[in-house]
């Protein structure tokens, strides 16, 4: 699995547009309020025109300031598919409940939201037919960002030879303790680097996410190094430096993963294609050692080289978003990495083994269609005009999203199985457990990309300590996790306010 733990930068977001502001007329002595320029509703004869009106008096009735405002914020009312979406840009304004009240004689935002909603008609837009190119060409990327996550398992194809011991910890082989510390060291750590960097991204300092991933990333790899070395055994010390490589080559692809150096890392990442003949025969050991080297040189080589913009004086001089906030997907990345590690331990380490491969492979198609939940949604924004439109809408496509996730990733299993020698078909409590996982890392991630990152982290930090503290519990604890992931989803996601933030 790659140091990115499979963060992808945020999607651009739909921002909420500003409320344009009537310009300021002078008034000619003896005018009527509003004058002739652009607000004015002297020579008016819409919905929202007063002129001509008289009170009791005879004299003309002043406008009514909710027909201004609704005139001008029309283009954004008629496409709103709920009175939550304006009561979203009128708070974002700041409007106040106490101006809204002295203004327009309204409670809140939230009721002047629904007089405004109530006040226009529906408008929509014909929407943008979405060409298939771009989705091609999304998928490609996913789909190599899904290789380039799993080949770096056959690192362990060819040191196997080189880290076997007499004596194993927990029921586990020798060297796994060294090995599983490092791991989920580096995920948890470069999880959260990487989000600080696509942070910056965002915010279009590319020199500044540099600046942040040349600081955090060599910082990973001395944290991991120690922690692999620190957790080593006596008769351990083989596997506790190839944690320590290990540790290196997370913090080199996370570099290059953010960077958006994919096609870089899977160059780096050819000479581990060695491993392939060593599941038939074996191979002298200078050469497993100097495979394992030339790859791990080459990521960071490719790391050091594409780092140079954060080198200059001044990138990330700002104080940049906070460190804080980051933290939760530090705590993702430790949550799913544990599941796929308890997917891993399986009844017998081989069979774990492909579960891992499959699980890693899939993240590629998991996040094409995460791609595609979050265009599907957006058309659906543009074009239904209702709230219960858009909530079965939406509904439907997480579905859809979700079962052809699962789907590829039965494939991927049975593909696996068939590929790797030894390897038992899987039984169908394990089948089920596989998906289970599967539903709850793909549920995270959608939560983490539309915001909801603390919540998504909870659950499958609560999940992977039950499983951890009961082995027996663990299927309840995933199932249970993949439920409340799913009851989360569904509260979030059919709110049109959660698709245009």
């Amino acid at each position: 699995m790659s140091g990115s733990l499979w963060l992808r930068p945020p999607t651009t977001a739909t921002p909420l547009p500003s409320i344009p502001r009537p310009r300021g007329e002078s008034r000619a002595p003896g005018s009527t309020a509003g004058g002739t320029g652009p607000g004015s509703t002297a020579c008016e004869t819409g919905p929202g025109a007063t002129a001509g009106k008289t009170g009791p008096a005879g004299g003309e009735l002043a406008a009514d300031p909710l027909d201004e405002l609704a005139a001008r914020l029309e283009g954004f009312v008629a496409v709103a598919v709920h009175p939550d979406e304006i009561a979203a840009l009128l708070e974002s304004d700041g409007m106040t409940d106490d101006h809204i009240r002295l203004t327009y004689g309204r409670a809140d935002s939230f009721a002047l939201a629904e007089d405004l909603y109530a006040r226009v008609e529906r408008h929509h837009p014909a929407p943008e037919a979405p060409p298939t190119g771009p989705w091609h060409s999304a998928l490609a990327g996913c789909l190599l960002r899904g290789l380039v996550f799993a080949l770096p398992g056959l690192a362990y194809v060819l040191a196997a030879p080189l880290l076997a011991g007499e004596h194993g910890r927990f029921g586990l082989p020798a060297g796994t303790v060294p090995l599983l510390a490092g791991a989920v060291t580096g995920w948890v750590w470069n999880q959260a680097i990487a989000h600080r960097a696509y942070t910056w991204l965002g915010l279009g300092d590319r020199p500044a996410a540099a600046r942040a991933l040349l600081t955090g990333a060599p910082a990973g790899a001395l944290i991991g190094s120690a922690v692999a070395l620190a957790t080593a055994a006596p008769g351990e010390t083989p596997a506790a430096l190839f944690a320590a490589g290990q540790s290196l080559y997370l913090a080199a692809a996370t570099v290059l993963l953010v960077l958006g150096r994919e096609r870089a890392l899977l160059c780096a990442l050819l000479p581990l294609a060695g491993a392939i003949p060593a599941f038939r025969w074996d191979l002298p050991d200078l050469l497993r050692a100097g495979l394992l080297l030339t790859s791990l040189t080459a990521a960071v080589a490719f790391a050091a080289l594409v780092l140079r913009p954060g080198v200059r004086r001044g990138a990330a001089g700002r104080g940049g978003p906070p460190r804080a906030a980051s933290l939760p997907y530090g705590l993702f990345g430790l949550g799913s990495g544990l599941l796929v590690l308890h997917a891993g331990i399986g009844d017998t380490l081989v069979s774990g083994a492909g579960a891992v491969v499959a699980l890693t492979l899939s993240m590629g198609p998991a996040e094409w269609l995460l791609h595609r939940f979050r265009g599907e949604s957006l058309t659906r924004l543009r074009t239904l005009t209702t709230a219960r439109e858009f909530r079965r809408a939406v509904t439907g496509t997480l579905v859809l999203c979700l079962g052809g996730y699962l789907t590829v990733l039965v494939a991927l299993t049975l593909a696996a199985t068939l590929a790797w020698p030894g390897v038992p078909w899987p039984t169908l409590p394990r089948l089920v457990t596989l998906l289970v996982i599967g539903t709850v890392l793909w549920l995270g991630l959608l939560l983490q990309a539309f915001g909801a990152v603390l919540s998504a982290a909870a659950v499958c930090l609560l999940a992977a300590a039950a499983q951890t503290a009961v082995p027996a519990a663990g299927p309840v604890a995933t199932g249970g996790a993949a439920a409340l992931l799913a009851v989360l989803a569904c509260v979030l996601l059919v709110r049109p306010t959660a698709h245009r933030a």
